[in-house]
């Protein structure tokens, strides 16, 4: 072989090395488990792999239960909206960022903040370990701090739509109007059709997006709006819960009377309607069975994307964890709302599903929300980050190794 042929031989070498090199990335990359994380808001325990509260109907909740893990005990860090997400996608407590309100999204990580202002959120730490990243939604407490998804598709302000008038409850209750707030609190059938609900619009996103190709792992958010209030979808939900089969949850009228001054005045919501109202005027049925009704449509829409990832090219490989940012009290100690520490506004459902899990699992150990982060970065074999004050729920998912209460305990101070 003459000098010209050797060269031109190793120089093809070089190039197939190249080529192959970059192919064994590609598939590397495509071959990390893709992650869908689903919010729910306002979601209480009462879902059917769970409580299966009053006949519940929730279908496509026992569906990823049946594929994956149910935690049934699981807490928030925080029994309302803003700091529970806040506490999930910093992977910090709110005793560690002072975060206890609804600070804007963002104005979670600010210089202000020396526990915030250089953390990464988990869209974040994901994208820096090579996803692509997207979200709709309501993620943290409005959408997301500005760039935290590389694909946004953005939220449908407020909790509609709205009927012209309200139907049953004006907002303020007994409150002092400039003191108390106004609540969106409200109940009934409207709209006319699931297609109009910003739910389901945000899931035609998803699904859209469930049907693409991509050279890169995802991470892919969808928050749902519902069953957060006003309580309010089209009456074909209403129709699979007749009023005469509703039950109510437990209640005793001096439940309050050992509870001190402090905590009454933190229970003290008169802009939302008390459980002696509901039981006076013959609404409370009619709560429970708009929340219910609620339920069904988020999982309705819930099997909705379900669907779309079992037929899509990502079903063997998707990672999915449902969350939501607290329970919800609809009558139990006096009143109908989430702001309390008892277990209804602490508790709420957290599933996971994945490749590398046990299928139909449910346990019934303590476990936090502030666990998401590090246990979506076990799961998808990332390293762990370090900023993370919760424990991955992995080995416990796996192996039934302990339960977690330990980690709690040197926190409740």
């Amino acid at each position: 072989m003459n000098k010209t042929k050797l060269i031109l031989l190793v120089v093809l070498i070089f190039i197939y090395s190249c080529n192959n090199e970059k192919k064994n990335i590609a598939i590397d990359e495509t071959s990390k488990p893709n992650v869908l994380f689903i919010a729910v808001d306002d979601l209480n325990n009462w879902i059917t792999p769970i409580d299966a509260f009053s006949n519940a109907k929730t279908p496509n909740f026992d569906r990823l239960a049946a594929i994956g893990v149910t935690f049934s005990n699981a807490h928030v860090q925080a029994p309302l909206c803003g700091p529970s997400r806040a506490s999930l996608m910093t992977g910090l407590r709110p005793s560690t960022t002072g975060i206890y309100g609804m600070t804007p999204d963002n104005k979670i990580r600010r210089e202000g903040n020396p526990a915030t202002k250089d953390i990464t959120f988990l869209p974040e730490y994901f994208e820096q370990n090579g996803y692509h990243t997207m979200g709709i939604g309501k993620l943290f407490h409005i959408h997301a701090p500005d760039s935290v998804f590389q694909e946004s598709g953005g939220r449908v302000k407020g909790f509609g739509p709205y009927p012209e008038k309200r139907f049953v409850w004006d907002g303020f209750g007994k409150g002092i109007k400039g003191i108390h707030g106004r609540t969106s609190t409200d109940w009934g059938a409207f709209p006319e059709s699931d297609t109009l609900m910003p739910d389901h619009q945000s899931v035609d996103w998803v699904v859209e997006r469930l049907n693409r190709e991509y050279t890169k792992p995802f991470f892919m958010g969808l928050g749902f709006l519902r069953v957060h209030v006003p309580l309010y979808v089209p009456q074909k939900w209403f129709d699979l819960y007749p009023l005469e089969a509703i039950e109510t949850p437990p209640y005793k009228s001096d439940d309050l009377n050992d509870i001190p001054n402090v905590g009454l005045q933190i229970n003290d919501l008169p802009m939302m309607p008390s459980t002696e109202w509901a039981i006076e005027t013959g609404e409370w049925k009619k709560i429970v069975q708009a929340y219910l009704a609620c339920m069904s449509y988020v999982d309705y829409e819930l099997g909705r994307v379900l669907d779309a990832l079992e037929n899509s090219k990502y079903a063997d490989n998707t990672i999915v964890v449902l969350w939501s940012d607290h329970g919800y009290r609809l009558g139990e100690k006096g009143t109908f709302a989430k702001h309390a520490l008892w277990e209804t506004a602490t508790k709420a459902p957290l599933l996971f599903a994945a490749p590398n899990l046990p299928k139909g699992k449910k346990i019934d150990a303590p476990v936090e929300m502030l666990s998401i982060y590090p246990t979506l970065l076990e799961l998808s074999n990332l390293p762990a980050y370090k900023e993370n004050e919760g424990v991955s729920l992995v080995s416990m998912m796996q192996n039934n190794e302990g339960s977690i209460i330990h980690t709690l305990l040197p926190h409740m101070v």
